[in-house]
């Protein structure tokens, strides 16, 4: 009887441990508590997405615009201290027609006074398939100079708890009348 009880106190741990974490859909404290626990053991994955922003900032269904300038602005060559506020879609091919995957949503402001250079902060938000509910955080350096920009992942939420990577994009298309322009992700995020 105690051998039972033991080999079923053994098969139960190598099951739970086994057992992929599944990340949190409330957000209560103690089950944050618990998960952080779990994650000690955890051995982290990393997931690979890639995917299209669509930046609409004129036409119709506009999904970026302006929030805020300085007052010298419009004296810049660079438009420094413009910042603009964007609710992008994400789908999975280059059309807009595509499969919508997520939202971008967060904020870029034009930050250099003498080099063109954008601020990126933006929560890309997942809107189906198995991360939908989570995020991945990216907050970085955009140089509409170089070919492939690459930025920072700093965290995220739910399935991307404590996570971290990279996000390269380059332009796949833009409408030099509208500034309308669809930019192409490859992303690679770390995680539990």
């Amino acid at each position: 009887m105690e051998k039972t009880a033991l080999v079923l106190v053994a098969f139960s741990l190598a099951v739970a441990m086994a057992m992929p974490l599944v990340h949190s859909t409330t957000g209560d404290p103690k089950e944050v508590d618990e998960w952080l626990h779990k994650i000690q053991h955890a051995k982290q994955k990393m997931t690979r997405f890639h995917f299209y922003l669509h930046d609409t900032v004129a036409g119709q269904n506009v999904s970026a615009m302006r929030v805020a300038q300085s007052s010298i602005t419009d004296k810049t060559p660079t438009l420094f201290g413009l910042t603009n506020m964007m609710d992008d879609p994400l789908t999975e091919g280059p059309e807009l027609t595509s499969k919508q995957v997520g939202r971008a949503q967060g904020l870029n402001g034009l930050s250099g006074l003498n080099e063109m250079s954008v601020l990126i902060v933006m929560n890309l938000a997942f809107t189906s398939g198995e991360y939908n509910r989570s995020t991945l955080t990216i907050l970085g350096r955009y140089g509409p100079s170089q070919t492939i920009q690459e930025m920072p992942i700093v965290g995220g939420s739910g399935v991307f708890r404590l996570a971290h990577g990279i996000a390269s994009g380059r332009t796949y298309s833009r409408n030099a009348t509208s500034g309308n322009a669809v930019v192409e992700f490859n992303i690679v995020a770390i995680h539990y």
